[in-house]
């Protein structure tokens, strides 16, 4: 049995809040003939603490892979030094317990570059084939928050440069859309093994989540729930889907916006809720069942991000599509706003529009034939392109693949 190590900093596990494939994948190999083991840190990113020991023993119960903890330095916030001073240390640590172990393939998420540029090494050290998957790009996404001419590219050279290290050293790319996929070519490198796999969801499971709580969400007759789920934060542009809501108040109709998540900003932006007339229910954050449910009670899903993220096809859009709804996004990325229109799922909107927004809302509320007909093809578009059962195995046949299996 070949054996697998995926090495990554950031993993959401059974049980917690945030967004990751890896465990999921890690699980994916293992169901598939793998000896998998899945290396990542003892803190946990999305709410900024130490796993405790009843956490890793539970995670590990919960797992058919292998879960390896490594320590890492903490930190308070996602733009910090101490992140970066704390991912070094991680690396560190990771490098030296890899070093302990014998694997046949590697597998290394980008973020972190530093990491994923340090597992590369360590394959090729060891004649290893190598596999990146690219989720994020760094130090693109850190330039929303801090970009400031010269100075910017001085203080992110260390991720540029270790970026470049890291696709120079890989034998196969992932992405997360096709963007993500051919993000080597930027630094020069060519790499002939790709493939593009969407974050995606498990359909069975969101369907169970829906199946077990959908009862218990009671959404009063005649509301009409707009629902945007993932992260209150800079990249996504709450405040635009706030102002439109109190638009559309003004303009007499029943429509509510539901906000799933929690996250940085969420005091900011109910502070500002609060000084309008918008209809906005804040829920926090739910279980992954629960919200599935809350989404399939909605009328319409919004990927509402802000004019300059540098996201592509972000996590929750397999959600979105599970639930059956039209989408409108806000989201810039040529790449998905030509999906949305040419698989038909919803509408473009441009971003930071509260008028444009609350007119494409107000468009769909009166047009319920049209939402039945996009809603069909979500779903449709769920099953046959992000359903992760199906669209993982091109994950399982590049690694076969790479071990001429």
């Amino acid at each position: 049995m070949k054996k697998i190590v995926i090495v990554a900093n950031d993993v959401a596990m059974p049980g917690e809040k945030g967004l990751s494939r890896l465990h999921y994948l890690a699980e994916f190999f293992t169901a598939n003939g793998f000896d998998t083991e899945l290396v990542t840190a003892d803190f946990q990113h999305w709410e900024k603490r130490y796993r405790t020991k009843e956490d890793m023993e539970r995670i590990r119960s919960a797992s058919s892979c292998k879960v390896t903890f490594i320590h890492e330095g903490a930190y308070t916030k996602n733009i910090d030094p101490k992140r970066i001073l704390s991912y070094r240390t991680l690396t560190s640590n990771i490098e030296k317990y890899l070093e302990k172990n014998t694997y046949d393939l590697v597998y290394a998420l980008i973020p972190d570059n530093h990491l994923c540029a340090a597992a590369g090494k360590y394959a090729k050290r060891h004649g290893l084939p190598f596999i990146i998957d690219v989720e994020d790009l760094w130090p693109e996404a850190m330039r929303m928050v801090l970009d400031v001419p010269a100075l910017s590219d001085v203080m992110f050279s260390y991720f540029t440069v270790n970026a470049k290290k890291a696709y120079s050293l890989a034998d196969a790319v992932v992405g997360s859309s096709d963007e993500y996929r051919d993000e080597p070519l930027k630094y020069g490198c060519k790499i002939e093994k790709s493939r593009t796999v969407y974050v995606g969801t498990d359909l069975c499971r969101f369907d169970e989540g829906v199946k077990e709580n959908a009862g218990d969400i009671i959404k009063p007759d005649g509301e009409f729930w707009v629902t945007y789920a993932g992260t209150l934060g800079t990249s996504y542009d709450i405040e635009t889907l706030i102002k439109a809501a109190d638009i559309l108040k003004k303009r007499g109709t029943n429509i509510k916006i539901m906000l799933l998540g929690s996250g940085p900003l969420e005091d900011e932006f109910k502070k500002y809720a609060a000084s309008t007339d918008a209809d906005v229910h804040f829920a926090g954050y739910l279980p992954y069942p629960v919200m599935a449910a809350y989404l399939t009670k909605s009328d319409i899903t919004v990927n509402s991000l802000v004019a300059k993220a540098s996201q592509s096809i972000v996590s929750k859009i397999g959600d979105y599509l599970a639930a059956g709804l039209p989408m409108i996004n806000t989201g810039l990325n040529a790449e998905f706003k030509k999906k949305v229109e040419s698989d038909g799922f919803g509408v473009n909107v441009e971003p930071e529009n509260a008028e444009a927004l609350a007119d494409a809302i107000e468009t769909l509320y009166k047009s319920p034939e049209l939402r039945e007909e996009m809603g069909k093809t979500a779903r449709r578009t769920a099953e046959t392109q992000f359903n992760r059962p199906v669209s993982y195995m091109k994950i399982v046949e590049l690694a076969r693949e790479l071990l001429e299996l």
